[in-house]
């Protein structure tokens, strides 16, 4: 059963996920370059960011998932949103997914911040042997910034997704699992980062 947690380094903050986010997380999402490769524009207008909004903070409360909002403390702004979920308490499984970032910071130190403190939680406080992390098969910004914080290429799982307008798409699915993690957290630290800046604060 997961716990709400806030996941906090020096330049970011993953808060849980409240409706008093929407405005902030429906700006965030509003780019339809945020939605291309997804079946669903989750932010093509406020209620429709609401009802999405609203079933993970249900499956919040019932310990099914972590679904954070994406805080850049720099300029204190929401820029994106991302999830732990998927928790397979038996095999010590979970996915991290539904992830977006607003386009200006794309290609910033956001996702890598945000992979880190999650995979950290996963493995170093949650105990999982497993993380998942999937994508379209077409979006290959996605696959690569996989790729860089140390995610595994297991191969296309093949009409795996489907959208309300009955729409499938092929999944790339990546993971990490336990005997990975030291040594990927360490090429993570030595990117440049330190450990202090990287840290987690759970409350």
């Amino acid at each position: 059963m997961l716990t709400k947690t806030i996941l906090e380094s020096q330049l970011i903050k993953l808060e849980p996920m409240t409706l008093a986010h929407l405005n902030d997380f429906y700006f965030a999402g509003k780019s339809p370059k945020v939605w291309q490769h997804m079946p669903t524009n989750r932010c093509q207008d406020k209620a429709t960011a609401q009802a999405w909004m609203q079933i993970a903070i249900n499956e919040m409360s019932q310990g099914q998932q972590l679904a954070f909002i994406t805080r850049d403390k720099v300029s204190n702004t929401v820029v994106g949103s991302t999830r732990l979920f998927r928790l397979n308490q038996q095999d010590k499984t979970i996915e991290i997914g539904h992830t977006f970032i607003t386009p200006s910071y794309q290609r910033s130190y956001v996702n890598s911040h945000a992979k880190f403190l999650m995979l950290q939680y996963a493995f170093e406080v949650l105990g999982m042997v497993r993380v998942e992390i999937c994508t379209h098969e077409n979006n290959q910004q996605s696959r690569n910034a996989i790729i860089r914080i140390g995610g595994t290429f297991e191969g296309i799982l093949r009409k795996h997704r489907r959208s309300p307008c009955g729409y499938s798409r092929n999944t790339a699915i990546f993971s990490i699992i336990d005997d990975e993690w030291p040594k990927i957290k360490a090429h993570l630290l030595k990117s440049g980062k330190s450990e202090e800046e990287f840290c987690y604060v759970s409350s």
